[in-house]
């Protein structure tokens, strides 16, 4: 996805009037003594497309005497002729001038990856003396939009005999539909002590390479240290029975917990658990090879009801390649399947308490939550950003 371009080089001198950006070096004539020369950090965006970074060169204050200054260009994590062009050089400040600079192009790209970095450094000054005499230029790649992930793992047919596909999102394009998702938003803990602000950014959620990401980030926003997102159907698709598959991988670090849910569609008037909800599957990131699927639902009396089961992989976590999560779907029953093995028969002779909310219409919910009452915090050896990805979700109905 990278785009080479030949090395550029753009030098500017810039004067104490007219075009100069002020009087960032100084400006005051100096006659007893060398000034000094600093050059300063760059942090900017990768563009798809290569781009300058901008190192400005300053003097301490105007020179009598013409200054020069030698410079190049180093790797730090970034690699000359693959993410930026090599410079050296030497560069002229004329008497009177107080800033240059230099350009150095970076390589136009769209991976999301780790920030990357290179330097500049100056040597060999004449009539001035060094000061900060090299700087860091901080590539950010974490905004971009390319991120491609292992296929490897189960699959499930697009077709099922007695059954016809009433709906599917395959996450083939290249942004959200919002004809089908909505994006929740807030970092107020959301009922379960939660410590992530759920955003709409393309940061927390995107489309890629034919898979719904979802990011979690360690990252200040709106009073909170955590963003992630969470996407609903709520008022665009909804669904009262039939079998569901949705691939996915999955975030497995402390402090984790993604969640593919459902929730009844009269949540605003019979407010929750009394709406019922179906968890196809969470899992908290201290079992990172342990799902569970479970119904929830209101008791008479008001208190919650629970019914479900763990799933447990014998080998790895689900980190480590896609799986199907599943639910079977009909009336007064809802069984629950990963890569097609059952292990949840749940129904409505287990609601021994309550009326059974399962039969009526449900929306669906994706997200990634941070922290909360069942994870427990994130914790030295989470590394972000976790990252969950969902490859097809799919309602098969009879």
């Amino acid at each position: 996805m990278k785009t080479m371009i030949r090395p550029l080089l753009y030098l500017v001198l810039l004067g104490t009037t007219g075009c100069s950006k002020g009087s960032k070096g100084g400006g005051q004539s100096n006659t007893g003594s060398q000034p000094t020369v600093k050059v300063s950090n760059v942090t900017q965006d990768r563009g798809t497309q290569t781009s300058a970074f901008r190192f400005y060169i300053d003097l301490s204050a105007a020179s009598t005497q013409a200054v020069s200054v030698s410079y190049a260009t180093s790797d730090g994590t970034a690699k000359a002729g693959v993410d930026y062009s090599a410079a050296t050089g030497s560069i002229s400040i004329a008497a009177g001038q107080t800033e240059a600079y230099v350009d150095v192009p970076v390589t136009g790209d769209s991976l999301r990856q780790a920030d990357q970095t290179f330097y500049l450094s100056l040597s060999n000054p004449t009539n001035s003396v060094l000061g900060t005499a090299k700087a860091t230029g901080t590539i950010v790649n974490s905004d971009l939009q390319y991120l491609p992930t292992d296929p490897t793992g189960y699959t499930t047919p697009t077709s099922y005999p007695g059954y016809h596909l009433a709906w599917s999102d395959e996450f083939s394009g290249n942004a959200l539909s919002t004809a089908n998702w909505n994006y929740e938003l807030g970092g107020t803990g959301w009922g379960n002590n939660e410590l992530e602000n759920y955003t709409n950014r393309t940061q927390n959620a995107f489309v890629s390479a034919g898979n719904l990401i979802i990011e979690a980030r360690k990252e200040s926003y709106g009073g909170n240290s955590y963003t992630s997102a969470r996407l609903t159907t709520q008022g665009k698709q909804q669904f009262a029975s039939g079998r569901i598959d949705i691939r996915a991988k999955l975030p497995v670090s402390k402090g984790m917990w993604p969640a593919l849910w459902m929730l009844g569609s009269n949540i605003s008037t019979v407010p929750w658990p009394g709406c019922g909800e179906t968890d196809i599957m969470e899992l908290v990131g201290s079992a990172p090879s342990q799902v569970t699927g479970s119904l929830h639902w209101q008791q008479t009396g008001g208190a919650e009801g629970t019914y479900n089961n763990n799933y447990d992989l014998s080998t790895e976590d689900f980190s480590q390649q896609f799986h199907v999560f599943s639910i079977i779907w009909q009336t007064d029953s809802v069984q629950f399947l990963v890569d097609d093995q059952i292990y949840v028969k749940g129904g409505a002779s287990n609601v021994t308490s309550g009326t059974y909310p399962f039969n009526a219409p449900f929306f669906f919910i994706f997200n990634v939550a941070v922290g909360g009452d069942w994870p427990g915090p994130p914790d030295a050896t989470t590394i972000f950003p976790q990252r969950m990805f969902v490859d097809y979700v799919r309602v098969f109905q009879q």
